[in-house]
């Protein structure tokens, strides 16, 4: 998650290497976007608020936020639900929610740690498709972690690895056609 610097090896970003970026958490805010397998979510927050919580480091001022809050939610599908408190809203809601905070800054990457792990089927698969979307829709980099197979099919990339070691990079050719009949778990 770009919290700390390898102790062995190189990462690079862009094609310039982590190491070259002097202040991890000024390109964190900036440049990478999360997504937890539980939303995170301010209990006391709206959703609107919430969404605008990464935005306090950057220099849009109330109104900015607010809007930019507002046009996020919209586009996770939520635009009716920014006054609700998180325990007004479902737990596909609450990860949509998460989704607009995690692109509150404009990121090119998306780090979503097992975002569908705690959802149904169902929900599990609109958040799928919501990150596609962003994918396809405005060229963010999605780093996903999943343990569910299913997930896998909404990949052109697939990394495996195992005690903490990559031991197979595979590229997706094909993606499934129609991702409708992929059996996607969830967590529920």
């Amino acid at each position: 998650g770009v919290l700390d610097r390898p102790d062995s090896g190189e990462i690079f970003i862009d094609g310039e290497p982590l190491v070259a970026h002097k202040d991890l958490s000024k390109f964190r805010a900036e440049k990478v976007g999360y997504v937890f397998q539980l939303h995170n979510l301010i209990p006391t927050l709206t959703a609107l608020e919430n969404v605008q919580i990464p935005m306090f480091e950057t220099k849009l001022r109330a109104r900015g936020r607010k809007e930019k809050a507002r046009k996020l939610l919209e586009t996770v599908g939520l635009k009716d639900r920014e006054n609700n408190l998180p325990t007004k809203l479902s737990g596909g809601e609450r990860q949509r929610v998460a989704v607009a905070r995690a692109l509150a800054n404009d990121p090119e990457i998306i780090l979503a740690d097992e975002p569908t792990g705690a959802l149904d089927s169902v929900s599990a698969k609109e958040i799928l498709g919501l990150l596609h979307s962003i994918h396809e829709n405005m060229g963010t980099t999605i780093i996903m972690v999943s343990h569910d197979r299913g997930v896998s099919s909404w990949a052109d990339q697939l990394i495996h690895m195992l005690d903490g070691k990559m031991v197979r990079d595979e590229h997706i050719e094909t993606p499934v056609a129609n991702r409708e009949e992929v059996n996607v778990h969830g967590g529920t």
